[in-house]
């Protein structure tokens, strides 16, 4: 016979929690609750974002004193990225809108003046050319350096032409003012002034040799065949050499050579020059004239 066990008196009670059980209770729901969102918000499509790239800082482009027209043109298209030769070709149109004197008769050269300019996502060749120009116009064209040049005898456009072969010619604001007072003593004796620089502008190169050969170049830059000043600026000059071809040093030099680093000798003996040249012809190895 099957043994049946009797069944167990079930009590029944009620389930009753402590504080802190209550408590543990809550934040665990409380902590699935935020599970559950999180999962949700993560399948649901996200909404781009607005780009926060940071702002991008203008570049700079920097004009040393003594760059050529030339220099300044190739150094505008690089640093916009435009094709090779379009700030040129914008000079050449522009130039009679630029505030140039009159005796630039629209050429920029010699006013495009040597500053860090800021390029900006609106500069254009043409905007910076205005910017340099009226730079120019600003710092070179004050009354104190007008008044100065003309107590030489001199307009402005001819002050900057004389700036601009100073500021090729000499590397310190004490010989800068010395190359002035050769070139204006050459001046007031109808001399030929005789600057190598002139010629490196002609031929479109920087060298500190000069040949004989050079010398015989047929163009209004070669100043020794032609007497007085080039035509245009050869540079663009900052305020230095400016200030140097209004206040030249006091001195009866006429010649002159950088026989080396910072030692450019001044005479107004042609024997002593000659020496000087010799000793500078040495020094290079060449066996033509450096000389101004």
């Amino acid at each position: 016979m099957k043994r049946e066990f009797p069944k167990a008196r079930r009590r029944r009670r009620r389930l009753r929690l402590t504080r802190r059980g209550r408590l543990l209770l809550f934040a665990g729901v409380v902590g699935l609750i935020g599970v559950v969102t999180a999962v949700f918000l993560t399948l649901l499509p996200q909404s781009k974002k607005k780009s926060t790239a940071p702002r991008v800082r203008p570049k700079t482009l920097l004009i040393p004193e003594g760059w050529r027209s030339s220099q300044v043109y190739a150094a505008v298209d690089k640093a916009l990225g435009v094709r090779a030769g379009t700030t040129r070709r914008r000079a050449t149109a522009a130039g009679p809108r630029l505030r140039l004197p009159a005796d630039a008769r629209g050429n920029p050269e010699g006013y495009l003046f040597p500053a860090t300019y800021p390029v900006g996502p609106e500069s254009s060749p043409g905007s910076l050319l205005s910017f340099m120009v009226n730079t120019a116009g600003r710092r070179l064209g004050t009354s104190s350096l007008t008044d100065a040049a003309r107590r030489h005898g001199m307009t402005l456009h001819q002050t900057v032409i004389i700036a601009s072969i100073v500021q090729a010619e000499a590397d310190s604001a004490e010989d800068m003012a010395r190359v002035a007072r050769v070139v204006h003593n050459r001046l007031a004796r109808n001399m030929p002034l005789q600057m190598d620089s002139t010629l490196n502008y002609a031929l479109n190169r920087s060298t500190l040799d000069t040949t004989r050969q050079d010398t015989g170049l047929r163009s209004p830059y070669n100043t020794y065949a032609q007497k007085g000043l080039p035509p245009t600026p050869i540079g663009n000059p900052g305020e230095v050499a400016m200030k140097a071809a209004v206040g030249p040093a006091e001195g009866d030099w006429l010649y002159f050579v950088t026989v080396g680093p910072g030692d450019t000798r001044f005479t107004a003996d042609f024997e002593e020059h000659n020496r000087n040249v010799a000793e500078f012809n040495r020094t290079r190895g060449s066996t033509g004239p450096d000389a101004g």
